[in-house]
């Protein structure tokens, strides 16, 4: 069995790469364009991770590039696509627009164009909780309505449902989204709220938290989406008259406020954070949980690592990456 995993160094697309990898029933090829929007290091020590594994082979490719692509996955002809490649971040989304265009936006119509002219057998692909946007009330369904997402970032990701849909109409894939809720975990992303506490804490230096602390995130142990994208990737939708394009939520389902978040870092650093309160952010959604009904019952997912566990796991690999 030979899956494409785009993102492969990055944080979700190198558990992911792993997971399969280690099965030793699949091939895997990663692709990633080693972007600079965080340190490069990082995903260079991530892949450093992934080499050894037999099953396992990267290719440095910016998806973006539609003939390349196209060359891409006519010659390795995957069973399976794994799209986790993108540009992340809700607030870099409002200073550099362009850069999400590029890589969510054209980079993902080349990833389903290269799936129509080489039909995997199943295309599975990131979307974001951030899709659900002004209005939104928790639980979060997947029938909600998606239609004023707050960010730029948020937009682009309801854009590739669209595209998605109509390519799974139009010609035939078999399409899966799958919207992510905070995703935490070790190796994760320099720019996201563990490391970042992390560092503030060990530093000594002031920790801003908007809305004063008071925003609930469905936080999600990698382990766990993990799971997700695999049990969804290894069973696509059952055809209709045309095959359907599913979207499900992966998240906990058990929402905390990001003040007691903190606090448990405090607790695993033996630090204390000098915290600075302010007002909500521009493109901030105030509370974020996902309804998981449609998911478990598709593919049996289920959350299974608590948050005290999932950080504890992240602090250790935290102190030994960084140092700290």
């Amino acid at each position: 069995m030979k899956v494409l995993v785009t993102g492969a160094a990055g944080f979700i697309g190198s558990h992911v790469a792993r997971r399969l990898a280690e099965t030793k029933r699949c091939d895997v090829l990663g692709l990633d364009n080693l972007g600079d929007y965080y340190d490069v290091a990082l995903k260079r020590a991530r892949l450093a991770e992934l080499q050894p594994l037999e099953k396992f082979r990267f290719m440095q490719a910016d998806f973006a590039e539609a003939e390349r692509l196209d060359s891409i996955v006519a010659h390795f002809r995957p069973d399976y696509v794994v799209h986790l490649g993108a540009q992340p971040g809700v607030r870099y989304s409002l200073e550099n627009p362009a850069a999400y265009t590029h890589s969510n936006l054209v980079g993902f119509a080349s990833v389903l164009e290269a799936c129509r002219r080489t039909p995997p057998k199943h295309l599975v692909y990131a979307s974001s909780s951030s899709v659900y946007g002004a209005g939104a009330r928790a639980p979060f369904r997947e029938t909600d309505d998606t239609d004023q997402p707050t960010s730029f970032y948020g937009a682009t990701k309801k854009a590739n449902e669209l595209l998605a849909h109509s390519y799974a109409r139009t010609h035939g894939l078999n399409v899966t989204g799958l919207r992510f809720f905070t995703v935490y975990g070790p190796w994760g992303r320099p720019d996201m709220a563990p490391t970042i506490f992390a560092r503030a804490l060990c530093a000594g230096t002031p920790l801003k938290l908007f809305n004063h602390g008071k925003n609930l995130r469905d936080f999600t142990y990698v382990d766990d989406i993990v799971d997700g994208v695999v049990r969804t990737l290894l069973h696509p939708p059952a055809e209709a008259p045309v095959p359907p394009a599913r979207i499900f939520n992966l998240g906990h389902h058990r929402p905390v406020e990001t003040l007691l978040f903190v606090q448990i870092l405090e607790q695993l650093l033996g630090r204390t954070a000098q915290l600075e309160l302010l007002p909500p952010q521009t493109g901030d959604m105030l509370e974020t949980c996902a309804d998981l009904t449609r998911v478990t019952a598709a593919v049996g997912y289920t959350p299974k690592v608590p948050l005290e566990e999932g950080l504890r796991r992240f602090v250790a690999w935290f102190k030994t990456y960084y140092r700290a």
